[in-house]
């Protein structure tokens, strides 16, 4: 099966957020039809030999694992022991594993992270952890048997590793067996085990989550930003102070009172949307290539594509359309939406569309502002 613009899952949306999305596990059998992995496992291994890809291998001698990191070589495929082979990111070099982003369109799409692929021999694993996000676990060539565990947080205990956080102890719940097609979906902190049973792929389609702590930092730092106030901590009314030194519960009400009244103010909201487009790798172009692409960009007959690498979104402000390509930030008239809206949801503009575009300023602007970026790129 080929995923186009409008592939689904088999899968009621409605009752899957309100149900399942961040709250419990839902296997999913046969969610794709006759489905063909993107990527073959010779594929992958041939992928983790790149220098610019990120890769990684879990070799496992009973209770010990041993992490070690890429780039590989076809000596390192030669093991005795269990082993698992991780590329993450794979969507951002293959076009076709980028399409598996679409069965999941239905969730804002600056809540995707990237698509990480992974093959394992018979009885290959990563050992029983959790993560800190959610995951579509889409099973590719082979059967892979998962376990499902108890719901897991910081305080969890974990087994001495410096690289890895294996689970010291694992209370299984629940298990499933996943064959070619089907998707196991894990909320954020379910410990899960997925253990192969002979040669397989899986493919995880991750999200990203930013940290409260990140979101306070980047919030606050926009609240000075705005802020032209010279204001300081005030006291009217203050109670006589009877023991020397101290600080009071009532001079710390003043203060989280008065804090709370500075954060409950107006703030240009564009912080938000540059953090969750930030890349996690660098997808700037190299000024050659740019002023190539600029050039590209007014030759008859060409299409514009959004990379696949890019993070892009986009938010209704009151000037225009705050546009967040790849941690940047941008606003134009509110003409652009429909361009931006096509991009988004198709992924590319065609050679009309693309020609129409160019010939209104705005829009030439805005397709500028994405090549720059990294966000787009011209064929």
């Amino acid at each position: 099966m080929t995923l186009t613009a409008g592939a689904e899952l088999k899968l009621d949306r409605e009752e899957f957020l309100a149900r399942y999305w961040q709250q419990r596990p839902l296997l999913m059998r046969g969610a794709i039809p006759a489905f063909e992995p993107p990527i073959s496992r010779h594929e992958l291994a041939g992928l983790a030999f790149e220098s610019d890809v990120e890769s990684r291998i879990i070799d496992t001698r009973g209770d010990n694992w041993e992490l070690l990191h890429g780039p590989f070589s076809e000596a390192d495929y030669q093991r005795s022991n269990p082993w698992t082979l991780l590329v993450q990111a794979v969507d951002h070099h293959v076009p076709a594993v980028a399409h598996l982003r679409r069965l999941v369109d239905f969730i804002p799409s600056w809540r995707v992270d990237d698509v990480m692929v992974s093959y394992a021999v018979d009885g290959g694993s990563v050992g029983p952890h959790y993560d800190n996000y959610d995951v579509f676990l889409v099973q590719g060539e082979g059967r892979r048997r998962w376990q499902v565990g108890q719901h897991c947080d910081s305080s969890t205990p974990l087994l001495p590793h410096e690289d890895l956080r294996i689970l010291s102890d694992f209370q299984l719940q629940d298990e499933f067996l996943l064959e070619t097609g089907d998707i196991l979906y894990l909320p954020p902190g379910v410990a899960h085990w997925g253990v192969a049973e002979g040669e397989c792929t899986t493919f995880s389609i991750g999200f990203r989550a930013p940290r409260v702590d990140d979101l306070v930092s980047r919030f606050a730092d926009a609240l000075l930003a705005d802020s032209n106030r010279e204001e300081f901590y005030h006291d009217a009314r203050l109670e006589p102070a009877s023991r020397a030194g101290e600080i009071r519960p009532r001079d710390l009400e003043r203060v989280r009172a008065q804090l709370l009244a500075a954060l409950d103010q107006p703030v240009d909201d564009g912080w938000f949307g540059e953090l969750v487009t930030e890349p996690r790798y660098d997808v700037t172009p190299e000024e050659d290539e740019l002023t190539e692409q600029l050039a590209l960009l007014d030759t008859p007959g060409v299409t514009a594509r959004l990379a696949p690498e890019s993070k892009l979104a986009w938010q209704q402000v009151e000037t225009g359309i705050a546009v967040y390509a790849n941690g940047g930030n941008q606003t134009f008239p509110q003409t652009i939406l429909d361009v931006l809206s096509q991009l988004c949801s198709h992924w590319q503009l065609d050679s009309e569309t693309l020609a129409r575009a160019l010939g209104q300023p705005v829009t030439r602007d805005l397709l500028h502002y994405l090549l720059e970026s990294g966000s787009i790129y011209v064929e």
